[in-house]
């Protein structure tokens, strides 16, 4: 998979091994200049080939300029430390951004030589690279100090030492992912956002050990945070809402899916301090119900994308607030909202978004909407697609006459098998497939 060098190459070709006149002619007519350019444009494996067709590709193609951005996904299994340090070292200060997603074999060795021969890095992708510990993070803060991303989601060493190490050496930091890095706790928020004032984006998802005071810290001191993304942060109560309210009035997006001890009081926090939200992903909030939805549509009119996926409480209510108040709406999921019915899919269809935004409809499990439900959407002109798995109330008839006033929609459904008519003399009516296993 790699040679000598550690670069990731390919079996030889006659095509990348041979040197035709034709190919002596382009290199004498081309100056180094313009193939250097060309070579730039090139991914990986290409370069890789195109460093074996002759010894002067070789020194082209394995030239620093052009490897300012490498991602080893593709190789995210064969790749191993001395690959990354090697790479490392013939980029050196040109390399800007690099991507180890997955690429489980890469050690605290290989990325401390990383660091110090890469000063010049903006953006790491270290997702699911389980053997790093804080050693890592500590070379990053000592010699990264232009870092701007970073993903070190599912690292499951990594502790609060890392958020220290960040927050004291990597001032630039504007993106962090430490999603499912469980060791990390309020101490370690502290820390980060003391140091990163300018982070805007923080997905911390399946943080169980951080509570409302690790967030309030987020919130005081990242008053520039535009993406907050807290999904199944468990310990989380509405007054880590109530902060978030309180100093990032510059929320765009925020995710509380999963957030199974929040109410009311969170959307009442988020309408009144987080006007500019365009999405919210609030699946499994099952506290949630038509009053704070209200609070919410009537101050975030700029709301584009809503997951409201099993907000069990929610009503026909929520749906015609949304449809007053929120004109922008382009994508909403209400699958298992089981309280919801052909009432307020008429809303949605009359709504001010209905015409020109409203694009994906998820409508999964909602047992009460009928083809009447369908009928209120011909008018949404733009619709792409409608899930209506498990709406047992729909009929194929309703599909195709909506399919005929919208062509291009995509209809997800499912229907069960017909239940065969009862056998003839018999005295028992046959309902359903569930009442005769039953």
């Amino acid at each position: 998979m790699s040679n000598q060098n550690g670069f990731v190459h390919h079996h030889k070709t006659k095509s990348e091994v041979s040197v035709t006149e034709d190919d002596s002619a382009i290199n004498k007519k081309l100056p180094k200049e313009l193939l250097l350019r060309i070579f730039s444009f090139l991914d990986v494996v290409s370069l890789c080939r195109c460093a074996r067709v002759s010894k002067y590709w070789n020194v082209l193609a394995l030239d620093g300029s052009n490897w300012q951005r490498v991602d080893l996904f593709e190789f995210q299994r064969d790749v191993v430390g001395p690959v990354v340090e090697n790479i490392s070292k013939r980029c050196g200060g040109f390399l800007k951004s690099l991507s180890l997603l997955g690429c489980q074999s890469i050690t605290d060795a290989a990325l401390k030589t990383f660091a110090q021969s890469c000063r010049n890095i903006e953006e790491l992708n270290l997702n699911n690279c389980k053997e790093i510990t804080d050693t890592t993070c500590e070379s990053l803060g000592h010699h990264g100090h232009k870092l701007v991303s970073l993903d070190i989601s599912s690292c499951p060493q990594v502790t609060n030492q890392s958020l220290k190490a960040l927050g004291d050496g990597c001032p630039s930091l504007h993106v962090l992912n430490i999603s499912w890095c469980t060791k990390i706790t309020n101490d370690g928020l502290e820390a980060l956002s003391k140091g990163c004032l300018d982070l805007h984006t923080f997905i911390g998802k399946g943080l169980s050990q951080v509570t409302d005071a690790g967030i309030g810290h987020l919130a005081k001191h990242c008053q520039k945070l535009k993406k907050l993304d807290l999904q199944g942060c468990s310990s989380i109560t509405d007054e880590a809402l109530h902060r978030v309210g309180q100093h990032c009035n510059q929320l765009l997006f925020i995710c509380i899916s999963n957030c199974a001890r929040l109410t009311d009081a969170s959307l009442v926090s988020l309408g009144q301090g987080c006007p500019n939200i365009r999405t919210l992903e609030a699946a499994c909030c099952s506290h949630f119900t038509d009053n704070g939805f209200q609070a919410l549509a009537r101050n975030c009119n700029k709301l584009e994308k809503m997951d409201l996926e099993e907000c069990i409480q929610i009503t026909d209510a929520t749906l015609n607030y949304l449809a007053n108040f929120c004109p922008n709406i382009s994508a909403l999921t209400l699958s298992h909202c089981e309280l919801i019915t052909d009432e307020g899919i008429r809303h949605i269809g009359s709504g001010a978004c209905a015409t020109e935004q409203l694009r994906i409809l998820e409508l999964d499990n909602c047992p009460l909407i009928t083809d009447a439900s369908l009928e209120h959407l011909t008018g949404c002109q733009n619709l792409e697609r409608i899930e209506l798995y498990d709406c047992q109330l729909i009929t194929k008839a309703a599909i195709r006459r909506l399919r005929t006033r919208l062509p291009n929609i995509k209809v997800h459904a499912y229907f069960a098998p017909v239940t065969p008519p009862p056998a003839v003399g018999s005295g028992r009516q046959r309902y359903c497939k569930c009442c005769v296993i039953l």
